[in-house]
């Protein structure tokens, strides 16, 4: 059997789709993780904004190397820069073999079998591909976490950004096929599960009519041997008094939440075509905080939009001092081809939108400390990821997700194996970890 290499870039949601295509190989061919060792090569890349859309082609290209000395015999592009830029990338580096676009992922063996002449080349137009629960999964994640997407697509259309170009209408999976998913992770050990979507808070409203969260969640927390539910993108326009309140009863589900607020000034959220107000944004901080007193709130902003003056900045600067958030991402902000803000005047320099994501992510960091030192002397639960020593594991407090939040260094008491949740009190915190204690 010929070996085949999934090289994953981008989100959470690009990793599903790896893990799928992963999968669906499986049958024919010998999937490795090392690339080195691979006949086969498929980089599923990302395409969002400038920074990925240029570390996919550098991965491209350093796959691309290993033809010259190993096994290689063909590398091939998938997910959404291949999507977007598929052709432009055939043409600009002839020593790629093809590229998959980011539809159909189940089509991808019988391409791989008849390759025809010449280079591969697959685009769908029109996006309608679901992943479902009856298709395998090798997944990239460690065997007590997994990610579940919910839907795919957005109809949000932002005017920053290029995802509906690329992925297509909202399109919610069935709740049926979202619960039997999960099921089957938990059956094979996972204990944490983070659903995913470009926006969750919306799953459901074009196929039942409605946003419908608040249905799927209990159904999933029903589940047996499963422990953690975490919910990830969640834009604040549709987020129900309904959602707050299982959040708040549910104990399966982490008190966490990651809410895109992506500016604070109301003439910027209006030229970004955001559907929320800053008013609007700060009375659900405030709610949560009120249902759920404990909760990890975390937000992502962009900065150096067109036209952000410095009093529009400022705003954001003076809402950040407001909220007090548990976390925050920073990006500036890219001009992304097709998209309505590239059009528009008073592009901001590199410079400026560099020296504001500085500034805002060092008075966050003043923010963190003060909030995460308040936590001290706090119970929290952790997930154990990774023994240090006998009497010391690494893991994350349920208000940390993987990868892109923080740690909790844990002095431990007995034996454990990656995965347990146990019990831990805050002794020690900085900007971004803990330090701790398991309780007795």
């Amino acid at each position: 059997m010929k070996k085949v290499a999934v090289i994953n870039l981008g989100c959470p949601k690009n990793q599903v789709d790896s893990e799928v295509i992963r999968g669906i190989l499986a049958d024919k061919y010998c999937i490795t993780s090392d690339p080195t060792e691979a006949n086969i090569i498929i980089v599923n890349t990302c395409g969002f904004i400038q920074d990925a859309k240029e570390e996919s082609i550098e991965a491209i290209l350093e796959m691309t190397e290993l033809k010259n000395d190993g096994p290689c015999e063909m590398v091939l592009a998938a997910g959404c820069l291949a999507q977007r830029y598929g052709k432009e990338l055939l043409q600009e580096i002839p020593e790629l073999d093809g590229v998959l676009g980011d539809g159909d992922l189940h089509t991808i063996p019988l391409v791989l079998e008849n390759p025809g002449p010449g280079k591969i080349y697959t685009h769908k137009k029109c996006q309608d591909f679901l992943y479902s629960h009856n298709m395998p999964r090798i997944r990239l994640s460690p065997s007590y976490f997994a990610y579940v997407k919910i839907a795919e697509g957005c109809d949000n259309c932002c005017s920053y950004c290029a995802i509906p170009q690329i992925k297509g209408r909202y399109r919610s999976r069935p709740i049926e096929s979202i619960v039997e998913e999960v099921r089957g992770l938990v059956q094979e050990g996972v204990k944490e599960i983070a659903l995913v979507a470009q926006d969750t808070t919306r799953y459901g409203l074009d196929r039942y009519g409605e946003p419908i969260l608040t249905l799927l969640l209990p159904k999933i927390a029903e589940i047996e041997g499963l422990e953690w539910i975490r919910l990830m993108y969640c834009y604040p326009d549709v987020f129900s008094e309904e959602l707050i309140e299982i959040m708040a009863t549910e104990p399966k589900l982490c008190k966490y939440i990651d809410l895109p607020l992506q500016h604070a000034s109301n003439v910027i959220l209006q030229k970004m075509k955001r559907r929320n107000t800053v008013e609007e944004a700060a009375d659900l901080i405030t709610r949560l905080r009120q249902k759920i007193p404990d909760i990890f709130i975390r937000s992502t902003f962009i900065t150096g939009f067109p036209g952000e003056t410095q009093e529009q900045f400022q705003e954001l600067l003076d809402f950040v001092r407001f909220a007090k958030l548990d976390r925050v991402g920073v990006f500036t902000y890219s001009q992304e081809e097709g998209t309505a803000a590239a059009q528009m005047g008073d592009q901001i320099s590199p410079e400026i939108k560099e020296a504001r994501k500085e500034e805002l992510l060092a008075l966050q960091e003043e923010i963190a400390l003060e909030v995460q030192q308040k936590r001290i002397g706090k119970v929290v639960r952790v997930i154990l990821e990774e023994e240090i020593s006998s009497q010391e594991w690494q893991g994350r407090t349920e208000g940390d997700a993987p990868e892109i939040d923080g740690q909790i260094y844990l002095k431990v008491t007995k034996k454990h194996l990656a995965g347990d949740i146990i019990k831990a009190r805050i002794l020690e915190a900085d900007s971004f970890d803990f330090k701790g204690e398991e309780l007795s």
